[in-house]
């Protein structure tokens, strides 16, 4: 066996270890489904951010951006980012105090509507088993290219291996074997890009060399590569595309089932807030690491083919041989831990939402029932292997399209749910059928623009992007279906009754640690700024005005704004914790 071989193998070993420690401590359904909702800041950080970074990141949109499109990839993480912090605030703490089982749970008590969680158990069975599929893909092809075994028998390893632990441990093993991988992949993607740009002659030399790079003209402008042989003819049309795509992957991650699901295992209300701001400081970081280093490989090798491997020939050809087995063990853990996180919450909806009783959260009474318990969850561990099974077929039989998949199934939450879930908050006047037929709508529309542009019958442009479509056509189905109705009594009190606040949650001393995550925030938003101007606007800007090109004001706003982002949602967590948790503790810190 070679090092990547033994890399590969030491690491899925540890995963299982991890996994069948934490399945050793499952007693209950909580424990499988919530983990006891009893896990701290880091664990939900790193879930968070791992689920988020799948294969796609480290093959998909590295790609894009060693293609010469990293400065648009940048702006949309800008836009997606900021759902961590609003998600957070708007559904996902009340989420949490609502006490689900599931996000469809939630959906069922809130309206009280069995239907309506079936409907949400059956989208997650879908757009889930659609991500999962493109996330098995995605990791086979890794581990094919880097150890030369078949295709064929990389999707059935990395198949055993993610839903081994995920069956045995449930969330519990979920989120600890994320936390590792997101350490994994975070420190190796900076040891990377450090190699990568030491390589390339350093960081200046390789700004000044990509500013006036030939081959790719515009690789590291504002805009990126624009023109004819690009998906976007001008500047605008690729601001456009990024910030649609942005905010359509920000309701993503605000409100998406392997997003905000992880919000039920939080300790507290404040482990919610506190993981979110964690999420969005590293999520901004790993993307601009990550795909500025991708960029910086063209002066490297300017003829990898395909695009998606640039991260795999970096590890193969470029590292010393013992980190780029680690890189490679990095990009297979974001795929896997994407990949049980997926699993784990397709089972759940399979036994819970659409074959359970959608009996709703789990009581005190229910959970001493022993015998109860121990059936529900050969339930749902039966539900994880038919799905996982279905899964391992459909990957063997199917020709891959990890892109089309991975682009599909995630916004299909944001179309479907994220009206719903926003206003199942903070609207009084949303009724069981408006929720009803708007998350149908939405459901149904995604599903059928992204069908007819796969058949190649539409190509639809930019501002008619199946997304917005979707998602617009949802929230006036929901509209308008809620004004032909009444709110019911048991909906109006459910819903005032998740705005009250919980007295252990007011705890002056936990309220000044999480405001601690915003001055963060803030503090290293405008630290982000200077250095993306000293080291990127300045130096590009010296580069292009010696061949006789323009200013640097593109570029000076792009870095100016990057950090900004953090600074604007920084004070405004600070502002939504101040007033929703009492004044006491801020007037003390």
């Amino acid at each position: 066996m070679n090092s990547f071989q033994i890399a590969i193998v030491v690491s899925l070993a540890g995963y299982l270890a991890i996994g069948w420690y934490a399945g050793r401590r499952v007693k209950d359904l909580e424990d499988f489904f919530v983990a006891g909702r009893n896990a701290p800041t880091l664990l939900i950080l790193g879930t968070l951010v791992a689920s988020f970074m799948s294969t796609n990141a480290f093959m998909g949109e590295a790609g894009m951006s060693y293609q010469g499109h990293a400065p648009l990839i940048i702006m949309m993480t800008c836009f997606n980012c900021l759902g961590y912090v609003v998600g957070a605030v708007f559904f996902g703490r009340y989420l949490r105090r609502s006490r689900a089982l599931t996000v469809p749970d939630f959906f069922r008590a809130r309206f009280n509507s069995p239907r309506i969680q079936r409907f949400a158990g059956i989208s997650i069975v879908v757009g889930l088993s659609a991500y999962l599929l493109a996330v098995t893909w995605g990791m086979a092809l890794v581990m094919s290219e880097v150890t030369g075994v078949a295709e064929s028998t990389a999707i059935v390893v990395v198949w055993f291996s993610y839903t081994l632990f995920t069956l045995y441990s449930g969330s519990r093993g979920v989120i600890l074997t994320d936390t590792v991988m997101f350490v994994l992949f975070s420190a190796m993607i900076v040891l990377a890009a450090f190699f990568i740009i030491q390589s390339a002659g350093g960081w200046f030399s390789a700004i000044e060399a990509l500013a006036t790079y030939e081959a790719k003209p515009g690789i590291i402008a504002w805009h990126g590569r624009v023109g004819p042989e690009t998906p976007w003819d001008t500047p605008l049309d690729g601001l456009l595309w990024a910030t649609i795509l942005g905010v359509a992957w920000g309701i993503v991650v605000a409100v998406s089932p392997w997003q905000s699901s992880r919000y039920l295992m939080a300790r507290s209300e404040h482990v919610v807030i506190r993981s979110a701001c964690g999420a969005l400081i590293a999520m901004l970081l790993l993307y601009l690491v990550t795909n500025f280093a991708a960029t910086a490989v063209n002066l490297i090798n300017p003829d990898i083919n395909p695009p998606e491997s640039t991260m795999i020939w970096v590890a193969m050809n470029l590292l010393p041989t013992a980190l780029g087995a680690l890189l490679i063990c990095g990009v297979l853990a974001a795929g896997l831990s994407s990949a049980s996180t997926f699993l784990s919450l397709v089972g759940f909806s399979v036994s819970h939402d659409v074959l359970g009783s959608a009996a709703g959260p789990v009581s005190e009474s229910v959970a001493a029932s022993a015998a109860h318990h121990a059936q529900r969850l050969r339930s749902a561990r039966w539900s994880m292997l038919v799905v996982g099974l279905t899964v391992i077929v459909l990957a063997l039989l199917l020709p891959r399209n990890i892109f089309w998949l991975t682009h599909f199934a995630g916004p299909l939450f944001a179309s479907s749910w994220g009206a719903v879930a926003f206003m199942s908050i903070w609207s009084d006047r949303l009724t069981e059928a408006g929720a009803f037929w708007g998350m149908a709508a939405g459901f149904v529309v995604n599903v059928g623009m992204n069908a007819l542009a796969l058949m190649g019958s539409v190509a639809w442009p930019v501002i008619a992007d199946p997304i917005l479509v979707a998602a617009l056509s949802s929230y006036c189905v929901m509209v308008f279906v809620s004004r032909q109705g009444e709110v019911s009594i048991t909906e109006r009190e459910y819903r005032i009754a998740l705005h009250r606040l919980p007295e252990q949650e007011k705890d002056p001393a936990v309220v000044r640690q999480t405001l601690l995550w915003p001055r963060v925030m803030v503090f290293g938003g405008f630290v982000l700024s200077a250095l993306l101007t000293i080291f990127y606007a300045l130096p590009f800007g010296r580069a292009v005005s010696v061949e006789g090109g323009g200013g640097v004001s593109g570029e000076l706003l792009l870095a100016l704004t990057y950090g900004l982002v953090l600074v604007a949602s920084g004070r405004w967590v600070w502002r939504r914790v101040m007033r929703d948790y009492g004044h006491q503790a801020g007037t003390k810190s």
